[in-house]
């Protein structure tokens, strides 16, 4: 029986800059649902890429003395390799200057002014060129971008329109039948009152003012603006061809999941599904619409001074270490905040003292009593641990299901606590020393043994490495999220490695001093 599949894709960052950890935070959570979702037996096609025409990438370009395609391809290397640092591991990239993405773009605006959803027409109002956006008056905020807070620049030109208010009452009726089409909800509501009831404005969708884009074949003038071209990505990944789709393409369309932040979630939420509309294909199932992942309390930007970039990150600290915090720092509902102190202070209280600690005092015990053999049990024998480990998992995997990820790590986190405490209530070093309590002990070592299997796993999504170690240093390859519905399943008799210490402590003082030192030079 074939495998049932799962097409997640996340939004392509525009190639104009290095992405910085709070645009990072996008692909590490897009990675862990990819992750998760193979470990149900999904067949998984994850997709990401680069973003590369508009005014801002020409400006840039020419600031450099280069051409707008030679700056794309550095960008979008660095970005690229951004996602190989973070261990991310995609199945499709996807550029926006990929000839069949060009080719795809043209066949459907030749065919959506071919049906009259395209018009030509004249466009005034403001627009802002570092979010490549079109405002009216009313959505300024004190005469600047409602998005990035920055200096608008009034605009009129002959532009051609997408007719989106030909279908606003299909839209809506569509949000009103999948109540779930967004999440969090609360988003779908902000849609639905701000933007589909009050009346939706048709979107210009070409500009004429610079060369850097997907030309209108029919009208070489104008290129076609770089939102709807950078839309059509999700399909054109897959190969999408007006006359002939491919089979990629049959096999996935629909997406499963569109991951997006949520400064873009209106042209996502609005746009892309007037214009499968317009095509006559499937809507998206679902669009995960994350927070900020902010610098303490303020949005991270270069003029502020306060950028931190994954790379850095993770020469200061580990790959893993930076995947756990800013999976664990971000809720669906909020916000998150990232600092160097947090970090620090969140390894050394999650991963050093509560996770690091419990595989090390579990070794070094089953190594201490047993020579590294992790013991036979008394089959017939209750464990106290048994119901944690399954309730813990059952939560995991229903907020990992819901896309929660922050709830599941707390999940593992309480479970991990929960064995530490068995471990201080249980004192068996002192059964080590009474002949009659030997059965006793094996039972509670082995059940430890098996709970770090339950965490590892439960890890493997979202610190890949970290699982893989904690999984070898108790030897056990059985890695299946469905053995997680069984307690003892850890096979006895196994020989363990000698036990290492998977998070050493950090001197906090230290270590943001070495940080200071490394800005500084």
């Amino acid at each position: 029986m074939d495998n049932k599949k799962f097409y997640v894709t996340t939004s392509i960052p525009y190639a104009s800059k290095k992405p910085h950890i709070g645009n990072t935070y996008e692909f590490i959570l897009t990675d862990t649902i990819s992750r998760f979702k193979k470990m149900q037996n999904f067949n998984v096609c994850f997709c990401t890429g680069t973003d590369e025409h508009g005014q801002k990438i020409e400006e840039l370009a020419k600031k450099e003395n280069i051409s707008p395609e030679k700056y794309a391809n550095n960008v979008s290397e660095i970005i690229k390799n951004m996602w190989k640092i973070m261990n991310c591991s995609y199945d499709l990239f996807i550029r926006t200057t990929d000839s069949h993405h060009v080719k795809a773009v043209q066949q459907i605006f030749n065919k959506l002014y071919e049906k009259g959803d395209i018009y030509k027409g004249t466009y005034e109002g403001w627009y802002c060129v570092p979010c490549e956006s079109f405002w009216t008056n009313s959505q300024l905020v004190e005469n600047k971008c409602p998005e990035c807070n920055r200096d608008v620049k009034k605009t009129k030109e002959t532009a051609y329109f997408l007719k989106v208010g030909k279908y606003q009452e299909k839209l809506l009726q569509h949000y009103e039948k999948n109540k779930d089409f967004i999440v969090p909800n609360f988003y779908a509501d902000e849609i639905i009152n701000n933007f589909l009831k009050p009346g939706l404005q048709d979107f210009c969708i070409s500009r004429n003012t610079f060369k850097w884009g997907v030309p209108i074949d029919f009208d070489p003038d104008f290129v076609i603006y770089v939102w709807l071209d950078a839309l059509i990505n999700y399909i054109t990944s897959l190969k999408f061809d007006l006359e002939n789709p491919s089979e990629n393409f049959k096999k996935f369309w629909p997406a499963d999941l569109h991951v997006v932040g949520k400064d873009i979630l209106r042209f996502h939420a609005i746009i892309w599904p007037i214009v499968l509309m317009m095509l006559d294909l499937p809507l998206p199932k679902q669009i995960l619409t994350h927070q900020w992942l902010l610098y303490k309390d303020s949005k991270m930007s270069k003029s502020s001074g306060n950028v931190i970039y994954a790379d850095d990150l993770v020469n200061f600290f580990s790959v893993d270490t930076i995947r756990f915090y800013v999976l664990k720092a971000m809720s669906l509902n909020h916000d998150g905040s990232i600092s160097y102190d947090n970090i620090i202070s969140t390894y050394n209280t999650d991963l050093a003292n509560t996770i690091g600690n419990l595989v090390k005092r579990v070794c070094d015990m089953i190594y201490k009593y047993f020579d590294g053999i992790i013991p036979e049990i008394n089959s017939n024998s209750e464990s106290v641990l048994e119901k944690i480990a399954l309730e813990s998992f059952k939560n995991y995997y229903k907020f990992m299901e819901n896309y929660d990820i922050s709830e599941a790590i707390s999940q593992i986190l309480n479970f991990a606590r929960e064995c530490n405490k068995y471990i201080d209530q249980t004192t068996p070093w002192i059964l080590a020393k009474d002949e009659t309590k030997q059965e006793l002990l094996k039972n509670i070592l082995y059940d430890l043994a098996e709970s770090i299997r339950f965490i590892a796993i439960m890890f493997l999504p979202i610190i890949p490495q970290t699982a893989e170690k904690i999984l070898k240093q108790i030897n056990c390859s059985n890695k299946d999220l469905n053995s997680l519905n069984e307690f003892r399943n850890l096979k006895s008799g196994t020989k363990i490695e000698k036990p290492e210490i998977i998070f050493n402590r950090m001197n906090q003082e230290e270590k943001i001093k070495e940080i200071e030192k490394y800005f500084n030079s």
